[in-house]
């Protein structure tokens, strides 16, 4: 089979495609045929060292998020078969092969199965981002813990950087969850793509008055913010958040190091929330893929220009051209074509 390996840490020129033997699926195992296979920073911050941990595995095929078709089962799997069309989440943790490959194994557990008419574009667009998007909107102070039509009604969100693909899902996932979406964005082509995604509101930040904006539309102050850029906009989640308001903080854009008001942030019994997918519980993970299948049934999950999350494609062999456009900062889904259906 045609797999994408690198053995060593470095820009994208490190990747190259081999031929390996596929993975045979051990106990509570199952073997994906990978139709599609998604590219987060995450897989490009791994390969290149930027996390600062050395590599885990001699030869490692990247890429955590993908979907595709069960190929085989190991023994003591009962809830997948054969067949099954599934996406995947969290491919390559603690392994050394995802989903850049046309056959791949992984446990049992990150193997969840695609609803009907839910296309291999969708599942491999979901695992990192809609994860995360759905553990930010579940960490508020009494709760909502599970998102459903209604869950988040009466409640106001911010999510700044809409037009990424964390973003993305957690517009799609808050507006289905029956919440106020507001998002900042930096350029009326971003803006057109958050709105499209489901955002009520969309404000650019790049202009003045960006907090008296969002106060004009939440007077109270906004429930929660999913939060890409802690460092630069401590100050901006200060001045909007409401009274026992929630920042998750998902990334570490614009810097490492956050200050902000001590004084404000306590009195307004602000909850600052952290939050890594490859860290989060089992029962965590459960839920965020329980109630993503719930809004994939409910077409509420979709991706594509017309979705607010534009599509940029590679085959298999340019891995490492698809790698390089996320690490630019492309704006879209970066996916690569593995296999026909």
């Amino acid at each position: 089979m045609r797999a994408v390996v690198y053995s060593r840490a470095g820009d994208p020129s490190v990747l190259s495609t081999v031929e390996r033997e596929p993975g045979e699926p051990g106990a509570g195992e199952v073997r994906v045929r990978i139709v599609v296979s998604g590219v987060n920073p995450t897989d490009w911050k791994s390969r290149s060292g930027a996390t600062g941990q050395g590599l885990a595995f001699p030869e490692i095929v990247p890429n955590q998020d993908g979907a595709g078709v069960v190929d085989a089962v190991g023994d003591g799997v009962a809830d997948l078969a054969v067949g099954d069309r599934v996406w995947l989440f969290l491919a390559q943790h603690q392994r050394p092969t995802g989903t850049a490959q046309e056959l791949t194994v992984v446990p049992a557990s990150r193997v969840v199965r695609l609803p009907d008419g839910t296309s291999y574009d969708v599942g491999a667009s979901l695992g990192v981002p809609a994860v995360t998007a759905h553990r930010a909107l579940t960490v508020r102070e009494g709760g909502p813990a599970r998102l459903s039509p209604g869950a988040l009604e009466g409640v106001t969100v911010l999510v700044a950087g809409g037009a990424g693909a964390v973003g993305h899902a957690a517009i799609q996932l808050a507006r289905w969850a029956g919440a106020t979406v507001i998002t900042t964005i930096s350029s009326r082509e971003k803006a057109a793509l958050a709105t499209a995604a489901g955002a009520h509101h969309t404000i650019d930040y790049t202009q003045p008055g960006t907090v008296d904006a969002i106060r004009a539309i939440a007077p109270d102050g906004v429930d929660i913010v999913v939060e890409v850029a802690p460092a630069v906009n401590a100050d901006l989640d200060l001045d909007v958040i409401a009274n026992h308001g929630t920042i998750a903080v998902y990334a570490n854009n614009g810097g490492d190091r956050v200050s902000f008001d001590v004084r404000k942030q306590f009195a307004l019994n602000v909850r600052y929330q952290g939050l890594l997918l490859y860290t989060l519980s089992c029962e965590a993970l459960q839920a965020a893929t329980e109630d993503i299948t719930a809004a994939l049934e409910d077409g509420a999950l979709r991706v594509g220009e017309d979705a607010g999350l534009p599509l940029v494609r590679f085959p298999l062999e340019q891995a490492a051209t698809a790698h390089a456009a996320v690490e630019s900062g492309v704006v879209g889904k970066v996916l690569i074509d593995v296999t026909t259906t």
